[in-house]
Protein backbone atom coordinates (compact mmCIF):
# COMPACT_ATOMS: atom_id res chain seq x y z
CA UNK A 1 0.00 0.00 0.00
CA UNK A 2 1.38 3.30 -1.18
CA UNK A 3 0.56 7.23 -0.16
CA UNK A 4 -0.58 5.73 3.24
CA UNK A 5 -3.15 8.87 4.64
CA UNK A 6 -2.22 9.44 8.37
CA UNK A 7 -4.52 11.35 10.62
CA UNK A 8 -2.27 13.20 13.63
CA UNK A 9 -4.31 14.59 16.61
CA UNK A 10 -2.80 17.32 18.79
CA UNK A 11 -3.33 16.53 21.93
CA UNK A 12 -2.35 20.14 23.68
CA UNK A 13 -3.93 23.31 23.73
CA UNK A 14 -3.45 25.85 20.89
CA UNK A 15 -2.02 27.74 24.12
CA UNK A 16 0.66 25.14 25.08
CA UNK A 17 1.74 25.02 21.45
CA UNK A 18 2.57 29.19 21.32
CA UNK A 19 4.41 28.92 24.70
CA UNK A 20 6.67 26.06 22.54
CA UNK A 21 7.31 28.41 19.34
CA UNK A 22 7.78 31.13 21.87
CA UNK A 23 11.33 29.73 23.08
CA UNK A 24 11.94 27.68 20.35
CA UNK A 25 10.55 24.13 20.57
CA UNK A 26 8.42 22.02 18.23
CA UNK A 27 5.32 21.17 18.74
CA UNK A 28 4.72 17.54 19.20
CA UNK A 29 2.66 17.68 15.85
CA UNK A 30 5.49 18.86 14.25
CA UNK A 31 7.88 16.28 15.82
CA UNK A 32 5.81 13.41 14.65
CA UNK A 33 5.81 15.18 11.22
CA UNK A 34 9.61 15.33 11.46
CA UNK A 35 9.93 11.64 12.78
CA UNK A 36 7.43 9.97 10.13
CA UNK A 37 9.38 11.91 7.38
CA UNK A 38 12.58 10.81 8.22
CA UNK A 39 10.91 6.92 8.20
CA UNK A 40 9.13 7.33 4.84
CA UNK A 41 8.23 9.68 1.99
CA UNK A 42 5.20 8.54 0.39
CA UNK A 43 2.83 9.43 3.71
CA UNK A 44 -0.04 11.70 3.04
CA UNK A 45 -0.08 13.73 6.85
CA UNK A 46 -3.11 15.59 7.68
CA UNK A 47 -4.06 17.15 11.86
CA UNK A 48 -6.31 17.80 13.64
CA UNK A 49 -7.15 19.49 17.60
CA UNK A 50 -10.20 17.89 18.74
CA UNK A 51 -9.81 20.28 21.48
CA UNK A 52 -10.38 23.32 19.05
CA UNK A 53 -10.64 22.64 15.77
CA UNK A 54 -14.32 23.70 14.64
CA UNK A 55 -14.43 21.83 11.75
CA UNK A 56 -14.57 18.57 14.43
CA UNK A 57 -17.94 16.72 12.34
CA UNK A 58 -16.17 16.75 9.02
CA UNK A 59 -13.18 15.03 10.29
CA UNK A 60 -15.62 12.50 12.03
CA UNK A 61 -17.88 11.98 8.68
CA UNK A 62 -14.34 11.17 7.18
CA UNK A 63 -12.56 9.06 9.30
CA UNK A 64 -12.70 5.63 7.40
CA UNK A 65 -10.73 7.35 5.15
CA UNK A 66 -7.60 7.23 6.94
CA UNK A 67 -5.05 4.19 6.56
CA UNK A 68 -4.36 5.23 10.09
CA UNK A 69 -4.30 7.57 13.05
CA UNK A 70 -1.37 8.87 15.21
CA UNK A 71 -2.38 10.69 18.64
CA UNK A 72 0.91 12.83 20.12
CA UNK A 73 1.63 14.10 23.69
CA UNK A 74 -0.22 16.61 25.79
CA UNK A 75 0.57 18.59 29.24
CA UNK A 76 -2.52 17.61 30.15
CA UNK A 77 -3.54 15.47 32.86
CA UNK A 78 -6.98 13.14 32.01
CA UNK A 79 -8.56 13.44 35.54
CA UNK A 80 -8.50 16.72 35.27
CA UNK A 81 -11.73 17.09 33.24
CA UNK A 82 -12.64 20.24 31.38
CA UNK A 83 -14.59 20.17 28.26
CA UNK A 84 -11.05 20.54 25.86
CA UNK A 85 -10.64 16.69 27.62
CA UNK A 86 -14.09 15.85 26.65
CA UNK A 87 -14.08 16.74 24.03
CA UNK A 88 -10.77 14.48 23.30
CA UNK A 89 -12.09 11.65 24.60
CA UNK A 90 -15.67 11.74 22.59
CA UNK A 91 -13.53 12.14 19.46
CA UNK A 92 -11.44 9.28 20.44
CA UNK A 93 -14.51 7.49 20.79
CA UNK A 94 -15.52 8.17 17.13
CA UNK A 95 -12.13 7.04 16.16
CA UNK A 96 -12.31 3.46 17.90
CA UNK A 97 -15.35 3.03 16.06
CA UNK A 98 -14.13 4.08 11.91
CA UNK A 99 -10.26 4.10 12.38
CA UNK A 100 -8.93 0.67 11.50
CA UNK A 101 -5.09 1.42 12.93
CA UNK A 102 -4.34 3.56 15.95
CA UNK A 103 -1.08 4.56 17.36
CA UNK A 104 -1.38 6.41 20.32
CA UNK A 105 1.32 7.95 22.38
CA UNK A 106 1.77 8.90 26.51
CA UNK A 107 -1.24 11.35 26.25
CA UNK A 108 -2.73 9.27 23.36
CA UNK A 109 -3.17 6.29 25.17
CA UNK A 110 -4.70 7.72 27.88
CA UNK A 111 -7.00 8.94 26.14
CA UNK A 112 -7.78 5.45 24.46
CA UNK A 113 -7.51 3.95 27.84
CA UNK A 114 -10.41 6.09 29.15
CA UNK A 115 -12.40 6.22 25.80
CA UNK A 116 -12.19 2.39 26.08
CA UNK A 117 -13.22 2.03 29.48
CA UNK A 118 -9.90 1.86 30.97
CA UNK A 119 -8.61 3.92 34.04
CA UNK A 120 -5.34 6.29 34.25
CA UNK A 121 -4.28 7.74 37.17
CA UNK A 122 -1.29 10.09 38.76
CA UNK A 123 1.93 7.97 38.64
CA UNK A 124 3.55 7.00 42.17
CA UNK A 125 6.77 8.01 39.90
CA UNK A 126 6.83 10.12 37.05
CA UNK A 127 9.36 9.65 33.93
CA UNK A 128 11.18 13.41 32.84
CA UNK A 129 12.99 13.01 29.79
CA UNK A 130 13.76 9.21 30.35
CA UNK A 131 12.35 6.01 30.80
CA UNK A 132 14.91 3.49 31.99
CA UNK A 133 14.82 -0.26 31.18
CA UNK A 134 11.10 -0.82 29.59
CA UNK A 135 11.37 -4.67 29.13
CA UNK A 136 9.08 -6.42 26.58
CA UNK A 137 7.23 -9.22 27.87
CA UNK A 138 6.21 -12.89 26.12
CA UNK A 139 3.18 -11.20 24.60
CA UNK A 140 4.93 -7.60 23.67
CA UNK A 141 8.04 -10.08 22.31
CA UNK A 142 5.61 -11.92 19.79
CA UNK A 143 3.37 -8.06 18.82
CA UNK A 144 4.51 -6.69 15.47
CA UNK A 145 5.11 -3.41 17.05
CA UNK A 146 8.70 -4.55 18.20
CA UNK A 147 9.74 -6.47 15.52
CA UNK A 148 13.84 -6.00 15.62
CA UNK A 149 13.13 -4.05 18.96
CA UNK A 150 16.02 -5.07 21.67
CA UNK A 151 14.13 -7.11 24.85
CA UNK A 152 15.54 -4.07 27.04
CA UNK A 153 15.48 -0.54 26.67
CA UNK A 154 15.70 3.00 27.26
CA UNK A 155 13.25 5.66 25.43
CA UNK A 156 12.52 9.28 25.50
CA UNK A 157 9.33 9.77 28.10
CA UNK A 158 7.63 12.57 29.92
CA UNK A 159 4.39 11.36 31.93
CA UNK A 160 3.67 12.63 35.41
CA UNK A 161 0.11 9.54 35.12
CA UNK A 162 -0.04 6.30 34.16
CA UNK A 163 -2.47 3.66 33.23
CA UNK A 164 -3.82 1.59 35.94
CA UNK A 165 -6.55 -0.44 34.31
CA UNK A 166 -6.70 -1.66 31.16
CA UNK A 167 -9.79 -1.57 28.83
CA UNK A 168 -11.72 -4.86 28.69
CA UNK A 169 -9.41 -8.02 26.56
CA UNK A 170 -6.31 -5.36 26.51
CA UNK A 171 -2.76 -6.48 26.82
CA UNK A 172 0.23 -5.53 28.32
CA UNK A 173 3.44 -5.11 26.05
CA UNK A 174 5.66 -4.26 28.41
CA UNK A 175 6.56 -1.96 31.68
CA UNK A 176 9.11 -0.90 33.42
CA UNK A 177 10.09 0.05 37.43
CA UNK A 178 8.16 3.18 36.90
CA UNK A 179 5.25 2.12 34.97
CA UNK A 180 3.50 -1.09 35.01
CA UNK A 181 2.11 -0.08 31.62
CA UNK A 182 4.49 0.94 29.51
CA UNK A 183 2.76 -0.32 25.74
CA UNK A 184 -0.26 -2.08 25.36
CA UNK A 185 -2.40 -3.15 22.62
CA UNK A 186 -6.17 -4.14 22.14
CA UNK A 187 -8.90 -4.55 19.46
CA UNK A 188 -12.47 -2.67 20.06
CA UNK A 189 -15.12 -3.05 17.07
CA UNK A 190 -12.59 -3.45 14.16
CA UNK A 191 -9.95 -1.08 15.38
CA UNK A 192 -6.44 -2.01 16.30
CA UNK A 193 -4.93 0.22 19.16
CA UNK A 194 -1.35 -0.21 19.97
CA UNK A 195 -0.52 2.32 22.66
CA UNK A 196 3.54 3.67 23.98
CA UNK A 197 3.71 5.09 27.44
CA UNK A 198 7.18 6.88 26.28
CA UNK A 199 7.70 8.89 23.45
CA UNK A 200 9.94 7.28 20.18
CA UNK A 201 8.69 10.12 18.12
CA UNK A 202 10.67 12.76 20.57
CA UNK A 203 14.35 13.11 20.49
CA UNK A 204 16.66 13.25 23.68
CA UNK A 205 17.42 16.40 22.93
CA UNK A 206 13.87 17.79 22.94
CA UNK A 207 12.94 16.66 25.88
CA UNK A 208 15.67 18.23 27.59
CA UNK A 209 14.37 21.33 26.05
CA UNK A 210 11.35 20.98 27.50
CA UNK A 211 13.01 20.33 30.88
CA UNK A 212 14.47 23.62 30.99
CA UNK A 213 11.17 25.23 29.53
CA UNK A 214 9.17 23.92 32.28
CA UNK A 215 12.18 24.44 35.04
CA UNK A 216 9.67 26.45 37.30
CA UNK A 217 6.84 24.28 37.07
CA UNK A 218 8.92 21.18 37.53
CA UNK A 219 10.76 22.39 40.89
CA UNK A 220 8.31 24.20 42.35
CA UNK A 221 5.25 22.88 41.47
CA UNK A 222 5.55 19.31 40.42
CA UNK A 223 7.84 19.05 42.93
CA UNK A 224 10.08 16.27 41.01
CA UNK A 225 13.39 18.12 41.36
CA UNK A 226 15.07 19.73 44.72
CA UNK A 227 16.49 22.51 43.19
CA UNK A 228 18.37 23.05 39.89
CA UNK A 229 21.22 21.14 40.74
CA UNK A 230 19.12 18.14 41.10
CA UNK A 231 17.09 19.05 37.59
CA UNK A 232 21.24 19.17 35.83
CA UNK A 233 21.84 15.82 37.07
CA UNK A 234 18.94 14.07 35.58
CA UNK A 235 20.17 16.44 32.35
CA UNK A 236 23.37 14.99 31.96
CA UNK A 237 21.76 11.51 32.42
CA UNK A 238 19.65 12.01 29.42
CA UNK A 239 22.41 13.64 27.45
CA UNK A 240 24.83 10.25 28.50
CA UNK A 241 21.73 8.72 27.06
CA UNK A 242 22.09 10.52 23.22
CA UNK A 243 25.70 9.76 23.21
CA UNK A 244 24.65 5.70 23.79
CA UNK A 245 21.52 5.75 21.41
CA UNK A 246 20.76 5.34 18.37
CA UNK A 247 18.03 7.25 16.97
CA UNK A 248 16.50 3.91 14.03
CA UNK A 249 16.18 1.88 17.42
CA UNK A 250 14.55 4.44 18.98
CA UNK A 251 12.05 5.12 16.26
CA UNK A 252 11.61 1.72 15.94
CA UNK A 253 8.02 1.47 16.60
CA UNK A 254 7.07 4.03 14.64
CA UNK A 255 8.66 1.89 11.34
CA UNK A 256 6.96 -0.74 12.48
CA UNK A 257 3.72 0.23 12.89
CA UNK A 258 3.53 2.30 9.49
CA UNK A 259 5.12 -1.52 7.78
CA UNK A 260 1.85 -2.96 9.68
CA UNK A 261 -0.65 -0.46 8.16
CA UNK A 262 1.28 -0.54 5.11
CA UNK A 263 0.29 -4.45 4.78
Amino acid sequence: MDNLKILIVEGNLKEENQNFKKVGIPTHTESLKESLNFLSKDLSLEVVNPSSDKNIDLVINKLENYDGLIWGGSSLNIYNISNEIKNQIDFMKECLKKVKNILAICWGMQVAVTAAGGEVKKAEESQIGIAEEIEINETGSSSPLYIKKERKFNSPAFNFDEVVTLPKDALCLSSNLKNKIQSLYFKTNNTNVWGLQYHPEISYEKMVNLIEFRKEKLIKKRKVFKDEYDMQKQINLINNEILNSNKNQRMLELENWINIIRT
